[in-house]
């Protein structure tokens, strides 16, 4: 049991992977201190620990976030989703299958936080979102085709020292596929 919170400390409840943890911290530990040091949801990784590999990166209500910047407390009573809650118990997100498959990983330290920031590139891509290389951002355009090169500007943000570039983007590639695919599926079956 953690100790009762004092002036520069909270009791906060996260919802990491549908768990919720309350806890006791401090009002500047990290997201990503408390995932590891804490909660022992060591998949995360420590990097740089200044924001600027990636290698952190977790989801918070669907969106990336990179854990080494975030404030444990600024996460209560927000969804956390870490590489830890992405498979449905023994089947991997496709994301994960994909990397596995088309070997999107080398020595492995990155790929938790580039699952993690795919798994957002694709939902973003699909809502239409542009990035910095998308040619026409105009409404009536629809979402630009996710091409090598907004792959690569959308998954910028994560470093792999290893340099497995090309079959991560090939893994974020066949993984949007399938996502779409599904989509349509769905809404043909809805429609039907």
């Amino acid at each position: 049991m953690d100790p009762a919170p004092s002036p520069t400390s909270s009791a906060i409840t996260l919802h990491i992977n549908g768990e919720k943890y309350r806890l006791s911290t401090d009002h500047r530990t990290t997201l990503l201190d408390v995932l590891r040091e804490r909660l022992d949801l060591t998949g995360t990784k420590k990097g740089c620990d200044q924001g600027q590999c990636g290698a952190c990166t977790v989801l918070v209500d669907g969106r990336r976030v990179v854990s080494c910047l975030s404030l444990a407390v600024a996460a209560e009573g927000r969804d956390v989703t870490t590489i830890e809650g992405m498979a449905d118990g023994d089947q991997l997100h496709p994301v994960q299958q994909a990397f596995l498959d088309l070997d999107g990983y080398q020595c492995g330290y990155c790929t938790p936080g580039q699952i993690c920031s795919a798994v957002a590139v694709i939902e973003e891509h699909a809502a239409g979102w542009p990035s910095a290389v998308t040619d026409d951002v105009g409404t009536e355009a629809g979402p630009a085709p996710l091409t090598p090169a907004e792959i690569r500007e959308r998954m910028s943000g994560n470093l792999c020292r290893c340099g497995a570039y090309v079959s991560i983007v090939q893994a974020v590639s066949r993984a949007a596929a399938a996502a779409e695919e599904g989509r349509t599926a769905a809404l043909k079956e809805a429609s039907v």
